[in-house]
């Protein structure tokens, strides 16, 4: 006969997945926060070291080249971040036996994406007036808010994750000279950190 603090266990985690989406991998988060330190070494170059030979033919890039390249080379990021998290999250799901398409993952990913494209869609308005001062800022802000808002439906670490993007988004905002660094470390360190974290905790 089962014991009863077992049956209230299992009725704990049936509750969890009904309305939380544990799918999510730690890895994906490392992965992504590679692909953003490689992207913003890459930014970096371009930026700051036109005339080296890690960045040959920069120097002929000025104002609206430099920034659709830059624009591409996001695009291109986070194609490979959203790839790499969406792969890795159904593999997870699969694994425990969990609904990967669930009521609990569509929560979870409207709670993320509306301050995240409207973040993005804000970006644009901000290139279009050329505040390009600001884009860094505005996406770890905006990217900050949707994670604290998306941790309701999933694992609990997303919430420091997304107060560490507010707190970089802030200082970026009031020091644009370190925008580049604050997105560096935000989307990139600060996603290696916490997706190891979960990794170790949550996937092994």
């Amino acid at each position: 006969m089962r014991k009863p603090e077992q049956e209230l266990a299992d009725i704990k985690s049936m509750m969890e997945r009904s309305t939380r989406f544990l799918s999510l991998n730690g890895l994906a988060g490392v992965l992504a926060g590679i692909y953003a330190l490689v992207g913003a070494g890459i930014v970096w170059y371009w930026v700051y070291f036109p005339e080296t030979s890690y960045s040959q033919g920069a120097t002929e890039m000025h104002g609206t080249e430099l920034m659709n390249n830059m624009l591409l080379l996001a695009g291109v990021v986070l194609l490979l971040a959203l790839g790499s998290a969406f792969l890795l999250s159904r593999k997870k799901s699969q694994k425990n036996s969990h609904k990967f398409w669930s009521s609990a993952s569509k929560r979870f990913l409207l709670a993320l994406f509306i301050p995240v494209v409207t973040g993005g869609l804000f970006s644009f308005a901000l290139i279009h007036e050329g505040y390009f001062h600001l884009i860094a800022a505005t996406t770890l802000v905006f990217y900050g808010l949707g994670l604290i808002n998306a941790s309701h439906f999933t694992l609990s670490e997303i919430k420091n994750l997304g107060y560490g993007q507010l707190i970089l988004g802030l200082i970026a905002a009031f020091h644009h000279e370190y925008g580049l660094l604050c997105w560096t470390l935000g989307f990139g360190i600060l996603h290696v950190i916490y997706g190891s974290m979960m990794y170790y905790k949550y996937d092994r």
